[in-house]
This record gives structure tokens, sequence and C-alpha cells, in this order.
């Protein structure tokens, strides 16, 4: 059985932003997943941000989460110290909080690829020494 797909706030914003380059990608790539995407608070609060300028973006975001094709599966205070501590293993890239708790997701969820456009992704490893697995444009 394949895992939750992990979403990170670039597809989310191409997926409501029309003029995003990566706007037919991401929306090709969410219609070929199942529901529900899986995702943290952190990368809502990045999506709700950045979708503040889009005309009615914040409102199709949240619909996303009322019609239960987002949901939220992650509780920091649970990860602190995991999540804390790939904050401090990538403080050199550096790594967004959001990452972080997306890559403590994918080692709670072995079977779980991250929706991402950061590249950054291709560098983090989970468990010390593993690959995540991505749906990524590049």
């Amino acid at each position: 059985m394949a895992g939750p797909v992990l979403a990170d706030t670039g597809p989310l914003v191409a997926v409501l932003r029309k003029r995003d380059r990566h706007h037919p990608w991401a929306r090709a790539q969410l219609g070929a997943r199942p529901a529900p995407l899986v995702t943290c608070e952190a990368v809502l609060s990045e999506t709700f941000f950045l979708l503040q300028g889009v005309l009615g973006g914040s409102e199709a975001l949240a619909a996303m989460i009322d019609r239960g094709l987002l949901e939220v599966r992650f509780d920091f205070q649970d990860e602190s110290e995991a999540t804390l501590r790939l904050l401090r293993k990538y403080s050199d890239i550096p790594m967004s909080f959001a990452d972080a708790c997306l890559v403590r997701m994918s080692e709670m969820h072995r079977s779980s690829q991250v929706f991402t456009l950061d590249k950054d992704f291709a560098t983090y490893r989970r468990n010390g020494r593993e690959r995540i697995p991505l749906i990524a444009p590049w």
C-alpha cells in the first residue's frame, strides 16, 4: 500500500495560482494522486500567506481542507526533538521549519512521497542517509 503524499508549499500554491509556471504540472500531479494530501501546519501557514495576493486563493485552500483533500497529520509538540535535530543538521542550507516538519513526516511514514518544487529536498535525507522519495518537476 502506498503511503501518503506529503504536500509542500510550492505545489499547493501552484495548484491554486493559475499564473504559476508550475500550475499545469501541479494540477496534473494532484489529479493523479489519491486524496487526501497530507501536510503540516507550517506548510499551511506559508501557503495561506503566499496566496494572499491571489484572488480566491485562500478560500480555495480552505475549501481543500474543508472537503478533506488536504489534511494536517503532524504534531510538532510530539515530534519537536526530531524536528529540531533536522533544523540543526541542515542549518547551513538553511532548512525552513516547514521543510523540517515534512522531512520528519517522511521519516514517520516510510512509504510516503514529498510533493515539492523545492530542490533542497534532493539534499535532505531521512533517517540520516535515505533519499526522500519525491514528486517534483525536475
